[in-house]
């Protein structure tokens, strides 16, 4: 199959050389040329323009910062991306990737939305999976060929919805560095040094589906709104995160996030949760 890619960041050059591994034809560009001499020299093709990268192929996989470097790749000649399936792996909100695949299909491409779940090295590895999302009948003629770089899951015809998925699985990734960042600031105060911090502060991260239940019926908490009150209460959580927050005050850390966490339980337990499981925080934190 013949594949275009577009973006030669990490991610943009692992793609390559996966697709030219498994055999395929492809074609790149990017705006500074270098990042493609490696890939030519494996056996990529290099565009000298956005039009004749698309002209390449009917698959065409865009690898860029956000959605906006789209706009201005591929708006300096819109009639070219007729005929092409777009595959944007780039990252942004759901309401641009909406409005990006209105522009597309006013143009005459299929768009498909991505978010890839596993950073370049492990690209193409058994634990990498993409999210998708858009037209099922430009989906499924590229599923087995886009199945290269991880498990593809389909999520759907809404353009915003693997999107969504994306964010919010890095929501979670982002929010744990955020809480081990400022873990490692309030113990180094202490004299405690990184090194012997964190593989504590790591064991701690990957057992908190067991020490929390969510391994078991974590689920069925936030979907059902039912919180029954175990060792981890609101009143008790917020305890401790009131704790941490005092901690931080005395030590001179910053202290936006731990303020922001105590501010869910506070919230919680005034709307009378204060008996229920910390699970109970979504209810103050769910969309109204």
């Amino acid at each position: 199959m013949k594949v275009t890619v577009i973006g030669l960041g990490p991610m943009g050059q692992a793609m390559v050389r996966i697709f030219l591994a498994a055999g395929h034809d492809v074609t790149v560009w990017n705006r500074t040329a270098s990042r493609a001499d490696d890939l030519v020299a494996a056996g990529a093709v290099r565009a000298q323009t956005p039009s004749e990268a698309l002209a390449a192929s009917e698959l065409v996989v865009l690898s860029l910062t956000d959605y906006a470097a789209m706009d201005d790749i591929l708006g300096r000649d819109p009639e070219a991306i007729a005929g092409r399936t777009l595959v944007n792996l780039s990252s942004d909100t759901p309401d641009v990737t909406r409005e990006a695949a209105r522009w597309a299909d006013a143009h005459g491409a299929a768009f498909l939305v991505g978010g890839v779940m596993a950073p370049p090295p492990m690209l193409g590895g058994e634990d990498a999976y993409v999210y998708y999302s858009g037209p099922a009948d430009a989906f499924t003629p590229y599923e087995k060929v886009l199945a290269l770089l991880g498990e593809p899951r389909y999520v759907g015809e809404d353009p915003g919805a693997a999107q969504l998925l994306y964010q919010a699985q890095l929501d979670v990734f982002l929010t744990a560095l955020s809480g081990i960042a400022h873990a490692v600031a309030l113990v180094r105060t202490a004299g405690v040094g990184a090194a012997e911090f964190l593989p504590d502060a790591l064991a701690t991260l990957a057992g908190i589906a067991d020490m929390t239940g969510l391994s078991e019926d974590g689920a069925a908490a936030f979907d059902d709104g039912i919180h029954p009150g175990r060792l981890s209460t609101a009143t008790m959580m917020g305890a401790t995160a009131a704790h941490i927050l005092g901690a931080s005050e005395s030590a001179g850390v910053d202290t936006a996030l731990p303020q922001a966490v105590l501010s869910h339980y506070e919230r919680a337990i005034a709307a009378g949760h204060g008996a229920d499981n910390w699970t109970s925080i979504f209810e103050v934190i769910k969309a109204r």
